[in-house]
């Protein structure tokens, strides 16, 4: 029988697997795909991840960036360098989430992939997880399998909020012309934006939507936007996924287990990053479960206080934001993005140097009284 079963190789698994498995609990990662998997992903990390780690991330990053430039309908364009920052990580979720594993997997953490799910039974004390390739025991059980995954739905989480965005995204090998910078769209599509990060040998193109809305055609829109880039669309494989955004407080626990990553729904509403709070997630469902191994009784719950003080506080402003950038971009791009601080603040706030209540309030006071007829589209 093992201190944890945790479903999902992502990087809530991987993080979480890794810090149990350094506290000495015995811990077992079941994960459908074969490792390493291709993941539909941006791939930009916050560095403030290595501030929960004790190695060295750099074999698993790509690209490091420090400039972000921005359009408006692919003209106005501005460009802002990240001074005095530590450089933004451009990954490929093969490697990096892979990389993140075998870290777990040196500190004696064992990884079962191609392993699909099929179900789990509560036993009296403990977890039964059920597999094509027979049952496993756990004592406790981190729902970690992303924002297509069942396991929350098999815990009883049928009432969860789930406010889902959807993205598009293509992988193009290209020769990138400049390597240290990443581009954000705004204009081009409605209730979000269109990104383009750089990889080692190419680019991660996407279009996102964050508010819901009226359908848009993302193919057109996407294949338009690459030509900035001499990309052709149409000889690129495309993928559509969606993205659990934080959308309030939830209870992230139950019997034994909790939920962490994009199965507990905390992707930022304003940015759509996932990987960040995915690992933070990670980290305390790992520190929740020891302490709940070590006697205390009171740890799976306080995972949930944990998440909603450090990480939900955060995102009641990040959605604010969002509410009203998305509403009316035209004024949020030449009331805000073209502001020359705007990028140095969010660049801050993704590498955990400011918070979203720390600047919100007078962001949005700015776009407030900014709204101008017309302007909004």
């Amino acid at each position: 029988m093992y201190d944890c079963i945790i479903v999902g190789a992502g990087p809530a698994g991987g993080s979480a697997a890794y810090h149990l498995a350094k506290r000495g609990r015995s811990v077992l990662v079941l994960e459908k795909e074969s490792l390493p998997r291709y993941k539909p992903c941006g791939g930009g990390v916050s560095p403030q991840v290595a501030e929960w780690f004790d190695f060295d991330f750099s074999p698993a990053i790509s690209l490091k960036i420090n400039t972000i430039r921005y359009t408006w309908k692919m003209e106005d364009p501005v460009a802002a360098k990240l001074d005095h920052l530590e450089p933004i990580w451009m990954v490929r979720r093969d490697v990096f989430d892979h990389f993140l594993i075998q870290k777990a997997q040196g500190q004696g953490a064992e990884l079962k992939d191609s392993v699909a799910v099929k179900g789990i039974e509560w036993q009296s004390d403990r977890w039964q997880v059920n597999t094509a390739h027979g049952s496993f025991i756990g004592r406790y059980l981190i729902a970690a399998d992303g924002a297509k995954g069942s396991v929350a739905k098999w815990l009883g989480f049928k009432e969860r909020k789930r406010r889902l965005g959807g993205a598009l995204e293509v992988e193009a090998k290209a020769n990138v012309e400049d390597p240290h910078s990443c581009h954000f769209e705004f204009g081009m599509v409605k209730n979000g934006y269109i990104w383009n990060f750089p990889k080692a040998d190419g680019y991660s193109i996407g279009i996102g939507t964050f508010r819901g809305g009226e359908a848009q055609n993302f193919k057109a829109i996407l294949s338009e936007y690459a030509t900035l880039f001499g990309v052709e669309l149409a000889s690129t494989q495309q993928y559509g996924h969606p993205l659990c955004l934080w959308d309030g407080d939830q209870t992230l626990h139950t019997q034994n287990a909790l939920l962490a990553g994009e199965a507990a729904c905390v992707v930022d509403p304003m940015t759509a990053e996932g990987i960040r709070p995915s690992m933070f997630t990670g980290v305390k469902a790992a520190e929740a479960i020891d302490a709940a191994l070590g006697g205390a009784s009171d740890a799976i719950a306080t995972y949930t206080q944990v998440i909603q003080a450090e990480w939900g506080k955060e995102m009641v402003w990040a959605q604010r934001l969002a509410g009203v950038f998305y509403r009316v971009p035209g004024v949020g791009y030449q009331l805000g993005v073209k502001r020359p601080s705007a990028t140095e603040r969010m660049a801050q706030i993704l590498c955990g140097k400011l918070s979203y209540g720390d600047v919100a309030s007078h962001a949005l006071q700015r776009l407030s009284t900014g709204l101008i007829p017309g302007m909004g589209r």
